[in-house]
Order: C-alpha cells, then structure tokens, then sequence
C-alpha cells in the first residue's frame, strides 16, 4: 500500500428493504424516497459512494443507481454488473452513459456468482460452473474496456459518426488491437457509444476467494473486494493476491495497481455494553426454522468467500460468535455475504478498522440496521476519528521513509 493511499469509505443501500432486524420481513419498504433519503444521507455522512446490490429481492441496481444519482451531488453509484446475461458491448453502453449524466461518478461492481438459484433462475448457463463463470468475467470485463477505450462517440444518425470519438481523433487502437476473441466473447472496434467521463473508464470492483477469482482480479479490477474476517485471514487473502500479483507481473511484465476492499457491518454506541446489546437484538427475532433454512441454503454455494463466512460461523458458535475484539459473526445465522458485525465504540470501531487498514484494506463498504441511523452514526462518531489517525500514521509513515532514505 502506497503511504499516500487515502482510506476510501462507502455504504450499501437497502434495495430489499430495511429494519432494524435481519431474518424476518422488513420494517420499511425499498421505495424511491426511503433510498434516496438513505443515499443523501451517507452523502452528509462523508461515504463517496454507495453499493447497490443484486440479487431476486433486490430492485435492479442500474434503475436505483440512475434515480440516486439523481437526487445526489457527489456520491457515486457502485452498480452491479452480472456477466454472462446482457453483452459486454451493451453494459458498457449502459456504464457510459451512466457515467456521463453523473458527471463522472459511475463505478461498476461485477459479480460473478451470487445464489445458484438466483443464477438459475436468470437463465445463466453456467450457473453450476463456478471456474468457467469468472473465466467469463475477465473476458466481459476485457471487451467492455475495449469498448470504452475505442468509443467513437455518440452517433450523428444511424449512419453517420459524431467525428469526436477515438477513431475520428485517430486515438483508436493506437496501443491496443481493435479486435477481440475470446471463448466467449468477440469484439471487433471501434463501437458507437457515449464516451466515458473517467478516462480511460470508470473503475471495476470485484470479489471472491478462490484463486480464479483473485487472479482476474489483478488483470482487470481496480480494487478487490473481500467479505469481512478476522485481520488474520485478511491478511493471508492480501498475501495471497500478491503472490498473484508477481506471478502476473512475471508473466506479462504489466504490475497493475490494486487497492484492497472489505465488506462488512457495523454498529457503533456510547458504550460497549450498548452495542453489544444492539447487536443480539438485530437477531431477536429469527425463528429457529429461519436459521435452519439459511443453514441448508449456505451449505449448497459454490462461492469460496460464502464457504469462508460458514467456516468462520461454525468455528465461532461456542464462543457467541465472537471471532476476535470486536467482531461478531451472529448475523451469518441468517444473512449470506459480508455478514461480519464490527461492535463496540466509535474508538474501537475506528481502531477495528485501523488495523484492517494497516494490512493494506483502504476501501470499506459498511452497513448497519437500519440503514439510515447507523449511516448518520457512523458518519457523525467514527468518521472524523478515522480520518484523523489515519492521516497522522500517513505522517509518521512518511517520515520513517524518509530517515531511512538518508541512509540508503
């Protein structure tokens, strides 16, 4: 991680619905208002972004994005993207246009797997294939930066080009072939299509553990999103990706830049003993049958990360889920993904996530139940503490740098 490498903090919209419970039918309803008053919300709070899901109970991430763009004014919308079920050359076409009526905020979230069942569901044909699915994303993922890259603008008239694009400037394939082929996908440039305002495009998030995943992760992703663990097993997935990393570097000679992400919860009060209360409380109301059926359905992924959260459930179940200061497993009874709760005080919260980024993590995607309190919370208690030590250990970092420098 670079010294002058900002800590970059986002929040997740409630697409489903919200409350301040997990496991039973939520209190508030995904309207139009309620999300928009969330995003404007963590706006105020200081997140840069928000992370819009996907999934059967979510509302589709693109329409959500589009509307809080809307009523936002430097908060940027991380939508999903599920290759495999619209073109390459068309998400892009989506990305772009996003990306300009927002002004440059766009910010694409690729997702390979979610639920067998939703993949089912959608018609993915590799909805058992979970190596084939990423080998598919890079692929996707390669087109779409091609199309970006090799945009000639928006067209005239079905016939005619705008003459401002790539090609018209003669900047189209200039370092890159125009031509694709893939198992996949083919692409043959340039395309007609709006030209981004992030330049060369807006940037990708991707997730997952398993080695497939890690690896197309640092050809083509600009931060690699893990689902919240103890610091320890972050630190072996960091560890891993770096070796992937050389082993790439050797092979093609090309070192890309990867910023680290985690996912996770979080639930801040006065005391510790509050927050803990809080927190049993969020699963309160969880039928036992509920518990089971989530048991059963998790048992059934072939998701690596989601395979690492029941691991961690089961090792943890003696010990109240209990994984490490701070940190709590409890909502994986019932919730899939980055269900790990960090509890406690606006200090130790703040410190939790300090020592996540002192092993390279510098982009945090966070929620709470609800998610319009524990937004305006975190943004008023954690927020400016964060900022603070993490802008004083820059400093010190940066000064041993420089001692050592004299000496070199």
């Amino acid at each position: 991680m670079s010294e002058q490498e900002e800590m970059k903090f986002g929040w997740f919209l409630p697409t489903a619905g919200d409350g301040k419970y997990v496991g039973v039918a939520p209190e508030r309803e995904p309207s139009l208002d309620y999300l928009v008053q969330v995003a404007q919300t963590a706006e105020t709070a200081g997140f840069e972004f928000v992370l819009i899901p996907t999934g059967g109970a979510c509302l589709d991430a693109w329409v959500v994005g589009s509307a809080v763009m809307s009523h936002t004014k430097t908060l940027r919308p991380l939508v999903a993207i599920r290759p495999g079920l619209v073109t390459p050359v068309l998400a892009a076409r989506m990305g772009a246009a996003l990306d300009q009526l927002s002004g440059g905020r766009a910010m694409i979230n690729v997702v390979t797997g979610s639920s067998v069942r939703d993949l089912e569901e959608l018609g993915d044909p590799l909805a058992h294939a979970h190596d084939e699915r990423y080998e598919r994303a890079s692929e996707y993922m390669e087109v779409m930066k091609r199309s970006w890259t090799q945009s000639t603008g928006l067209n005239l008239t079905e016939f005619a080009g705008s003459g401002s694009g790539a090609e018209a400037n003669g900047e189209a394939a200039a370092d890159q072939p125009s031509e694709f082929n893939g198992k996949y996908y083919n692409f043959k440039g340039p395309v007609g299509m709006p030209e981004t305002v992030q330049k060369p495009y807006p940037p990708f998030y991707l997730g997952g553990s398993s080695p497939i995943a890690k690896r197309v992760a640092v050809e083509h992703a600009d931060t690699f999103l893990m689902w919240g663990e103890p610091h320890d097993w972050i630190q072996e997935q960091i560890e891993e990706i770096e070796v992937i990393r050389e082993q790439i570097k050797e092979e093609t000679g090309q070192d890309r830049q990867l910023r680290y992400g985690m996912r996770a919860q979080v639930l801040i009060r006065d005391t510790e003993e509050e927050a803990w209360t809080a927190a049993w409380e969020i699963i309160s109301k969880v039928p036992p049958e509920a518990i089971e059926k989530a048991k059963a359905a998790f048992a059934e992924t072939d998701a690596t990360n989601q395979r690492r959260q029941n691991e961690l459930r089961e090792l943890s179940e003696k010990q109240q889920f209990v994984v490490g200061p701070n940190l709590w497993t409890g909502l994986s009874v019932v919730r899939s993904g980055g269900a790990i709760l960090i509890v406690g005080t606006a200090e130790q919260v703040a410190e939790r996530l300090m020592e996540y980024g002192d092993l390279g993590v510098t982009t945090f995607i966070l929620s709470g139940y609800p998610h319009l309190e524990e937004a305006e919370i975190f943004g008023r208690t954690v927020m400016p503490i964060i900022r603070e030590k993490w802008k004083t250990r820059q400093k010190k970092h940066q000064v041993t740098t420089n001692q050592l420098s004299k000496f070199n």
